[in-house]
């Protein structure tokens, strides 16, 4: 299991606001290349994000599917990269001071041939991709509001 924690610049309901929008996935989730599609109800307990993993012309399609989900507290999901199998990811946000989120990821393999090549390996990988992906979740969090808003025009 991978263990990742950071320090966002951020108060949790606005890095949580990062998390709920799920077409943003793509910029922050190392190896997930397009988001194809986002169910209307996310990040509800079922709802499921749509992407596209991996370069091409050996991308993946998959979906990760909502387990659980508190407001501006845990986000945790079952992200599939079939054939190569299935992780739980959980996100969890806690409140430092009145400006700041403690933003932890533990992610495992549940399922497929992933899971059976369990080792350092495979941990150390997940680490340092989460590392990066945190790296890349803040930076968006700790944007201005602002700059936010015209990003997307």
């Amino acid at each position: 299991m991978a263990i990742v924690a950071r320090t966002v610049q951020a108060p949790p309901d606005r890095v949580f606001a990062v998390l709920a929008d799920g077409w943003t996935y793509s910029d922050w989730v190392v190896g997930t290349v397009h988001i194809r599609n986002v169910d209307e109800s996310w990040p509800s307990p079922g709802s499921k994000l749509h992407h596209k993993a991996g370069p091409w012309p050996l991308s993946l399609h998959d979906a990760s599917t909502v387990l659980t989900c508190t407001p501006n507290r845990r986000l945790r999901l079952n992200a599939g990269l079939w054939p190569l199998g299935e992780a739980v990811v959980d996100i969890r946000l806690e409140p430092v001071g009145d400006h700041a989120t403690r933003v932890v990821i533990e992610e495992d393999f549940e399922a497929g041939p992933l899971r059976w090549v369990q080792n350092k390996v495979n941990d150390l990988i997940l680490h340092r991709r989460n590392v990066e992906t945190l790296r890349r979740l803040a930076d968006i969090a700790e944007r201005d509001r602002t700059q936010r808003g015209a990003d997307r025009r």
